[in-house]
Parts: structure tokens; sequence; C-alpha cells
């Protein structure tokens, strides 16, 4: 016996979110770990960490993650400069100080 469409659609639906589930699992947990770590005063507001990006690079930013590396908080920064180019900015999630900075036209890009 065949089954409807719907049937078909609903029951690919249905596997579509189960395969999700872990990575929908893992996004809560790193969002309220990063919660936690702003509340301990461990890590800055994003806000301000993105007016340092914008004090220190000409571009506009893409992506935002937070990283535990080494002990420390790390915001990891992509930034698409207006010549195309994609710049990764690591900035001290606590301090607002930028720790490094790679990709092609780093320095055309710095603020002067």
């Amino acid at each position: 016996m065949r089954r409807p469409a719907s049937f078909r659609h609903a029951l690919v639906l249905a596997l579509l979110l189960v395969a999700a589930a872990p990575g929908l699992a893992r996004a809560d947990s790193d969002h309220d770990r990063a919660r936690r770590a702003l509340e301990a005063g461990e890590v800055a507001p994003l806000a301000e960490v993105l007016a340092a990006v914008e004090r220190d690079f000409v571009g506009r930013v893409i992506a935002v993650e937070l990283d535990r590396r080494n002990g420390a908080w790390i915001y990891e920064i992509k930034l698409l400069t207006a010549e195309g180019a994609l710049l990764r900015l690591d900035y001290d999630a606590r301090t607002r100080a930028l720790v490094r900075a790679r990709g092609r036209g780093v320095d055309a890009a710095r603020r002067r």
C-alpha cells in the first residue's frame, strides 16, 4: 500500500529533526555556557567586543564564536573586508584586547 505524500513528507521531517537533535542540544548548551560566563564576569558583552573590532578594523563582521582556549575565553570574529578578504580576529573575551589577527589584507584593514 502506497502512503500519501503528506505522510512521507512528515516522516522525512521527523527523521531530519531526530538527526539534528544532538546539534540542537549542543547549541543550547553552548549558549548556556556563554551566558553563565557573561553573568560570572568572565567575558565582556559581545557588543563591547564588537565595538573594539570596529575601533581596530574596517570591514563587516559576518560570524562570531566564543571559545575557551587554554583556560581563556576568546571571541573569534570573522570579518569581511571591502576588498573581499576574510579575516579571522581573536579577541580576549575578558579584556577585549586583540590577541591575534590572520588573513590576507590584515594590515590594509587596520584602522590607522
